[in-house]
């Protein structure tokens, strides 16, 4: 007569104890990362409680009491203040136009790059890869006098169109570096049961690669957009009119030679740090599945 264990039986009948790992159960090591980690957070945040600590003070209580004062009252006016004086609408719209454009154009040649290098096998991939790699490590003092010569040259000085250009080459540089070195370990298998299918370059793409990596461009999308949305130099030299200046460079126009309204630009930095949140909030989940998809592969 044969017996047939359960699951649940099994291990008891045969002798063997099965080790139940807590979940909550964790090390000291493990205890003492998770306190470095949130002490290092809380030290992140620690300008911001004081940005928006002295956003709402006045600029006497600013003057007479310092910075790390509780407001005595809740003064708004310094919101009000940049909103009207800076045009913070037009500015958002330039802003959410620049960093969107440059986006998703980035991520658009950064992959048709990535596919001519990692799966086409170029001539000189290696040198190629190499190159952009180093134009990642140029920093951005250096590119401004022959970018502000090529704008002026081209007639696009002043014009949101050249800081679209000019950051959709920068980010691609390194969404090309990136992608190249992903792409060039994807499965042949695949690409070979593609082409015996009768599929081309294109269809390739668009149906197994594109698939495949999307996860990844989601991540550049996020990081293309925040990275060019922060820009501060390069729209400072190109952007001259109150009608094209980004958030970063009107955040910066509150300051004078020998005076600064320090509530007013709190307040406006405040006003400047929601559209980028409330951008990450929403991209949130898409920027921790493409890297959890990451690191799974």
């Amino acid at each position: 007569m044969s017996v047939t264990l359960t699951p649940a039986e099994a291990p008891a009948k045969t002798g063997r104890a099965t080790p139940v790992r807590d979940r909550h159960h964790r090390g000291v090591g493990r205890w003492i990362v998770l306190a470095v980690v949130t002490v290092g957070a809380l030290v992140m945040l620690v300008p911001f409680v004081f940005m928006l600590l002295n956003a709402f003070k006045t600029p006497g209580q600013y003057s007479t009491d310092g910075p790390l004062s509780w407001p005595s009252e809740f003064y708004t006016q310094g919101l009000r203040t940049y909103w009207t004086q800076v045009d913070f609408p037009q500015k958002l719209w330039n802003s959410a136009l620049i960093a969107g454009s440059v986006a998703v154009l980035a991520v658009a040649v950064s992959l048709l790059n990535a596919y001519a290098l990692g799966i086409g096998r170029v001539r000189g991939r290696l040198w190629i890869v190499g190159a952009f790699l180093l134009a990642n490590m140029l920093p951005q003092e250096s590119l401004v006098y022959p970018l502000y010569y090529f704008a002026k040259e081209v007639g696009l000085y002043n014009t949101r169109l050249v800081v679209i250009i000019i950051f959709t080459v920068i980010q691609s540089a390194f969404g090309t570096y990136l992608l190249a070195s992903v792409l060039g370990t994807f499965p042949k298998s695949l690409l070979e049961a593609a082409a015996l299918d009768g599929s081309g370059k294109w269809t390739i793409l668009w149906r197994v690669v594109l698939p495949n990596v999307r996860p990844t461009l989601a991540v550049l999308l996020v990081f293309f957009f925040i990275w060019t949305w922060n820009e501060f130099l390069i729209p400072l030299v190109m952007l001259i009119d109150n009608q094209t200046q980004t958030i970063p460079v009107a955040l910066a126009s509150l300051q004078g030679d020998r005076l600064m309204d320090a509530p007013t630009t709190n307040a406006g930095a405040l006003i400047s740090l929601v559209p980028a949140i409330v951008f990450f909030l929403i991209f949130q989940r898409t920027l921790s599945r493409g890297i959890t998809v990451g690191a799974e592969k």
